[in-house]
């Protein structure tokens, strides 16, 4: 049991070491912050969240040269076309759902090399999650029923996206993540491309993230949310979510997109 014990305290200390690196701030800063956030949302009526720098710019500077090396597009066929585009052909896709869904052959190494970002995301999406699933303040499993359990997340399609001026390359627009059939997703706002040309040249004009989530006052609609997502902003998205991924008219904008399935073990 002591080896158990302490190899789980090793696990552990590995996450919360990789954490910080990766973070902008500490672990318990940024996990009061997603508390929080989900309170506010909650009272908005709202599923999704946005937390401005939760990675660390600095580590995705560092990060994104290799991505760019990386970086080959899969041409990808929808049947019936994602967002009224019929193919797809501005993401690389990581990982892949089960079958070889949307493609056949995943970058393995780009995942490699983006895993410990991916594995950050993991645990910060189960932080959010238990927050956004708990009802009105109650633990997601019960105590009083002596129900305990560990929530696990399994990624289920991981894809870095460049969006560019190009016709059918500047958006992804009003869309569900997966069809509706997964249970939340993560969008990571990456740096602007400053190695392969300059700022000045990259630098996108419009783009972010568009949400329409919670209920307009005076319409009854969906209310309509925009965020000017820059650099490590990381927008948390439940199941079935409207949102969209704004046009740009200039430069290149990069985004790091994950879909999970939420796993309970009991």
């Amino acid at each position: 049991d002591s080896n158990e014990n302490s190899i789980e305290a090793q696990i552990d200390n590995e996450n919360v070491q990789l954490m910080n690196e990766i973070l902008c701030h500490p672990d318990d800063i940024l996990s009061k912050e997603i508390a929080k956030g989900v309170l506010r949302k909650k009272l908005a009526k709202m599923r999704h969240l946005v937390i401005p720098k939760a990675i660390s710019p600095t580590y995705l500077d560092e990060l994104f040269p290799q991505i760019l090396n990386l970086f080959d597009p899969q041409v990808v066929t929808y049947n019936g076309g994602i967002a009224k585009i019929k193919e797809w052909k501005i993401s690389c896709y990581l990982e892949v759902m089960d079958g070889g869904t949307p493609c056949t052959n995943p970058n393995e190494e780009l995942l490699s090399v983006c895993r410990p970002l991916l594995e950050t995301c993991d645990l910060l999406f189960i932080k959010w999650y238990k927050q956004q699933h708990a009802c009105n303040g109650k633990p997601l499993f019960s105590r009083q029923k002596n129900i305990t359990g560990v929530l696990k997340v399994k990624r289920l399609m991981t894809f870095i996206t460049r969006y560019t001026p190009a016709p059918g390359e500047q958006a992804l627009l009003k869309h569900i993540d997966g069809a509706g059939k997964v249970d939340g997703s993560i969008v990571i706002a990456l740096p602007i491309d400053r190695w392969s040309a300059s700022d000045k040249v990259n630098s996108f004009e419009g783009g972010g993230l568009t949400f329409w989530d919670g209920k307009d006052q005076c319409t009854s609609r969906p209310l309509e949310t925009h965020y000017d997502t820059r650099s490590g902003d990381l927008a948390f998205i439940d199941r079935a979510v409207w949102h969209q991924a704004d046009p740009i008219t200039k430069g290149t904008r990069w985004a790091l997109v994950i879909f999970y399935k939420v796993l309970k073990s009991f």
